[in-house]
């Protein structure tokens, strides 16, 4: 495990690009539905218990939050997505920003795509996908909340989204994660230590489904 992850500390909160932190460096962004578990899962990673907020309504924060790792590697929170209540206009305005951000921010090593173990490949999940593909942007998929099934149930749950996903032709790996049960954190932080560029790449994929 990383201990610079624990350092990571808030910069901004941006509600749209322009008012993003310079683009350079190298950005990890996190993406999910509302309800996915996906500040839980970055306050797991970092070992902090608020850095990234959880909100009570999900859908409430369309804005792109962005945490500091050290001076070249920052966090991305981006607007959770999906949520029923949440207005057309604002879905539309954040369909605009996400399809900006994830096409024209150089600073972005890739995507940790975040799915309830109980509902994974939603809608918004192929929506993102397709936008990573176009973008030729690499995902990592955590399914969140693994905890809430037997070990037997998960990975076959793994092993069917695993699947599903086998005819793209971007990089993607996935595993298991539970906030809950803290497990999984290490497979992660090999992503992101890849990505960010903390050690030599492997030619293999990080995370091993099998």
């Amino acid at each position: 495990m990383n201990p610079v992850y624990h350092q990571a500390k808030f910069i901004n909160s941006a509600p749209r690009l322009q008012d993003a932190p310079p683009d350079q460096g190298l950005e990890i962004a996190f993406a999910g539905r509302s309800n996915a578990g996906k500040s839980s899962a970055i306050n797991t990673l970092v070992q902090q218990t608020a850095l990234a907020r959880v909100s009570k309504t999900p859908g409430r924060t369309q804005l792109l939050n962005f945490f500091q790792i050290d001076d070249k590697r920052k966090l991305v929170d981006l607007p959770g997505y999906g949520y029923a209540k949440v207005p057309e206009a604002i879905k539309r305005d954040w369909g605009k920003m996400m399809e900006t951000y994830l096409s024209q921010r150089q600073a972005l090593a890739g995507i940790v795509l975040v799915m309830d173990i109980r509902h994974p490949l939603t809608e918004f999940d192929w929506q993102m996908i397709e936008w990573c593909q176009h973008g030729n942007l690499r995902i990592h998929i955590i399914l969140t909340k693994a905890d809430k099934l037997k070990f037997g149930a998960a990975k076959n749950t793994l092993l069917q989204v695993q699947k599903e996903l086998s005819h793209l032709e971007i990089g993607v790996t996935l595993q298991l994660f539970s906030a809950l049960k803290k497990t999984g954190i290490d497979d992660i932080h090999r992503v992101l230590d890849d990505w960010f560029e903390f050690r030599k790449k492997s030619s293999k994929n990080p995370v091993d489904p099998n």
